[in-house]
């Protein structure tokens, strides 16, 4: 029998865990939620009495189970070299098994309350949990990954309240959404049940209707037809070649092609992140004929390239024109551990270890963010995963136009990966009230506007072009203004609805 019980204790959560990570991109059945979460809480309340030991046990087991269904694909990057492929099976647990700590320690200061059958426990556990949502974003340089708030990725109504409240405020009231079907497990009368519950379908069905109006409201300030063209170009270039001993020059050739520059049409071209994976900045002037032969005056060209400088590497964004002259330089801020920077690199060298993209050494990362003016628009400009991360993206005081991020999602190989990816630009244009571009090599490249709606897009397994001639603006958000202070707010009223209905014995 005791063995039984400590079976269960790890099996429930897991497979709730599992099941629970189809509520995110590129599935999207968050309705599973409404089961999972309500079942994983209800046992826990069950169980947290049995030790510390169990209350973490129960949280940690089923973050790993949500973890390695949601994240599984991190381990396609280990297959590129030999060195690395020996780690897959051990990436493939270990990294679950840490991100799942941060649910063990959710469930372990939740154990600390006397949790019981009743409402003001759903909002404890909510907070806690949602608070340490919250420091996984920012602990160790933060990987705010697959938040539940991603379920809600496909259905725009119900986050368009991200304008107003972020990524991180909406997270906490959708677990706390998600768990209010508990009640019927609780010792209420049937009639305050029926209170609770209908009071969520009440809040949810005025968050449908208020994000539906918002989608329909013409909220622009100002339309600007362009007096130029701006190319978004989608070349899937496998990752493979840059493995092996090929010629720029060609993939350089491929890339103009591709994105077929019209001499005399004002033009900016936005090229990805990885396509120049072996041509540093420095050296990109020995393509000067080739580019000075296909683009004109007229042309400015957005690439992401490698740059060296004082014995330092950065993964950059340039603006380049047609003779490879450089006007501005933007260098990557937050870095992917294991994939641009070996943590621990002096002891992991010994063993052979490097970094997982081409090259030995670690990129070094800038602590500046400035904006990219073209032709009067303002670009601000994020390499690859820095979209992931909710709140104070813009470092200076000059506001921008549109976010632009590029990336090189071919590390996901053709996984759920860089849906998950793009699904945070979404999310980002919607806090920040922008337009998006977005270019990648092997990944989804898209245009977005300010209301998250997807203007248009080239799937991961296409190769393409992208053209924008007109754009539409709106003022900040509220959320643009104040940032990640919202959430502590929501901290406070909810700290202070739960001494409300722990004085009304709710």
């Amino acid at each position: 029998m005791i063995l039984q019980n400590r079976l269960l204790i790890f099996f429930l959560p897991i497979i709730l865990g599992f099941i629970s990570s189809f509520s995110l991109p590129p599935y999207n059945y968050f309705f599973i939620n409404f089961i999972t979460f309500p079942l994983f809480f209800i046992f826990f309340i069950s169980h947290y009495k049995k030790g510390k030991i169990v209350s973490f046990c129960i949280g940690w087991i089923f973050g790993f189970g949500y973890f390695i269904s949601s994240l599984y694909w991190l381990t396609h990057s280990l297959t590129f070299e030999e060195i690395y492929k020996p780690l897959i099976p051990f990436a493939l647990i270990l990294i679950p098994l840490f991100l799942g700590i941060f649910y063990g320690l959710a469930t372990l200061i939740s154990s600390m309350f006397n949790l019981n059958n009743k409402i003001s426990s759903i909002f404890i556990f909510s907070i806690i949990f949602g608070s340490v949502e919250y420091i996984r974003g920012f602990v160790l340089s933060g990987f705010p990954w697959n938040l539940i708030v991603f379920s809600l990725t496909e259905y725009l109504p119900m986050i368009q309240i991200l304008s107003i409240i972020g990524t991180y405020s909406l997270n906490l009231l959708v677990i706390n959404i998600f768990l209010i079907p508990s009640v019927i497990f609780f010792k209420y009368r049937k009639k305050e049940k029926l209170i609770f519950i209908f009071s969520t379908l009440l809040l949810l069905i005025l968050n449908y209707f208020y994000g539906s109006s918002m989608l329909k409201k013409d909220l622009s300030v100002k339309k600007t037809d362009l007096n130029f063209l701006v190319k978004i170009v989608s070349p899937k270039i496998e990752i493979n070649k840059f493995f092996q001993n090929y010629d720029s020059y060609e993939l350089i050739e491929e890339l103009i092609k591709l994105s077929s520059p019209n001499k005399f049409e004002n033009s900016i071209f936005i090229f990805p992140e990885g396509t120049f994976a072996s041509v540093y900045l420095d050296d990109l002037h020995q393509y000067k004929q080739l580019f000075s032969n296909n683009f004109s005056e007229n042309h400015k060209i957005i690439l992401g390239i490698n740059r060296a400088e004082n014995n330092k590497v950065y993964n950059s964004m340039a603006v380049i024109d047609k003779d490879t002259n450089i006007s501005q330089i933007y260098d990557k801020n937050k870095l992917v551990p294991f994939g641009e920077f070996l943590p621990l690199e002096s002891l992991l060298n010994k063993f052979g270890l490097k970094k997982i993209t081409p090259g030995y050494g670690s990129f070094s990362k800038s602590f500046k963010r400035e904006i990219i003016e073209i032709n009067g628009i303002n670009f601000l400009p994020l390499i690859c995963y820095e979209i992931i991360y909710s709140g104070k993206l813009n470092y200076s005081k000059t506001d921008y136009d549109l976010i632009l991020n590029i990336s090189e999602d071919g590390w996901f190989g053709n996984s759920i990966g860089p849906y998950q990816h793009f699904s945070h630009l979404i999310f980002r244009s919607i806090e920040e009230g922008k337009n998006s571009i977005r270019s990648t090599n092997n990944g989804i490249s898209a245009f977005i506007n300010f209301k998250g709606e997807i203007i248009n897009k080239i799937e991961s397994t296409d190769r393409g072009v992208i053209e924008i001639r007109s754009l539409k603006f709106i003022k900040k958000t509220f959320f643009s203004s104040h940032g990640n202070k919202i959430f502590f707010y929501f901290l406070l009223i909810y700290t202070s609805l739960i001494f409300f209905l722990k004085k009304k014995g709710s």
